[in-house]
């Protein structure tokens, strides 16, 4: 039971995968770009492959980790498929963020041909892959999350199982709407300490320990303050998440007016060519409308 499919090489999954290979698991890894898997065969100990097929053949448990609802659809249901080429009875789970209603599909359709499909966002940015300390919010049959979870431990530090197919994808997307709304106030922190005076680094020291405390404070802020705009977390992923927030509530005819703000910001961002930074780059806003 040591076998592990691994689809999806990018910032965060590569570094998840590796995790498993340090813990004993034989993981073999696919990337639309095979250059990527390739380079993780010296830096990670992962075996690459230039298929879904070959990367999934015998494996006891495949783990997806993607960028768009389209990438999950065409990994999953294309010819060349997960579906077409998983074994009877394997554990999959999805980690990319993306659309709950995605999510319950998959898990029906699997259930038909006999594999066990859950839904498992995760939260922490580069910086929690890295040290495995991840929040993986996880939505899916609860027998399955008890067989799953010894190998999540290894990638996360706050586990959490939340319900139904679906569940997970609901989570993460709640969790989007406070990033988003932390993300804009820690911004405009900045921006006021700057314009009134302030050293901004000891401004966050003093109020990180406070009431307005959070991860992104400590983060993320630091990184907008000393012009490091490297994605720990694309834009192009967070408009993409924020896009997935806006639907459900649309379809419930709800306004969340801090996130469609928020989203609005960032869609500017797309269209000035920034959708490859880091979402700390937000301040670049403000800075270029001042």
């Amino acid at each position: 039971m040591k076998n592990v499919g691994w689809i999806g090489a990018g910032v965060m999954g590569k570094e998840m995968a590796g995790h498993l290979v340090k813990n004993g698991y034989n993981v073999k890894v696919y990337n639309r770009t095979y250059s990527k898997a390739l380079a993780l065969e010296k830096e990670k100990g992962v075996k690459a492959c230039k298929t879904i097929k070959e990367t999934i053949e015998n494996a006891n448990y495949i783990f997806t980790m993607v960028g768009y609802p389209k990438d999950v659809e065409e990994v999953y249901l294309s010819d060349n498929g997960i579906f077409e080429n998983a074994k009877e009875g394997t554990l999959i789970i999805d980690m990319t963020t993306s659309s709950p209603a995605l999510a319950e599909k998959l898990y029906d359709e699997g259930k038909k041909r006999g594999l066990r499909i859950m839904d498992a966002p995760v939260s922490g940015g580069d910086t929690g892959a890295q040290k495995g300390t991840l929040s993986i919010m996880v939505g899916g049959d609860e027998s399955d999350f008890k067989k799953i979870k010894p190998l999540l431990q290894y990638m996360g530090s706050n586990i959490n199982y939340l319900g139904k197919p679906g569940s997970g994808q609901h989570t993460k997307a709640a969790n989007q709407i406070v990033v988003a709304g932390n993300t804009a106030a820690y911004t405009e922190a900045l921006i006021y300490s700057k314009k009134v005076g302030l050293d901004s680094k000891k401004m966050l020291n003093a109020i990180s320990g406070g009431a307005a405390g959070s991860w992104q404070l400590d983060n993320m802020a630091p990184r907008a303050l000393s012009k490091d705009f490297a994605p720990g977390f694309f834009i192009k992923h967070f408009v993409k998440d924020m896009n997935i927030v806006k639907k459900e509530m649309d379809n419930r005819n709800i306004n969340l007016k801090i996130l469609n703000t928020v989203l609005k910001m960032y869609n500017e961002m797309v269209e000035k060519g920034l959708e490859n930074d880091g979402t700390q780059a937000l301040i670049k806003i403000y800075n270029d409308n001042k």
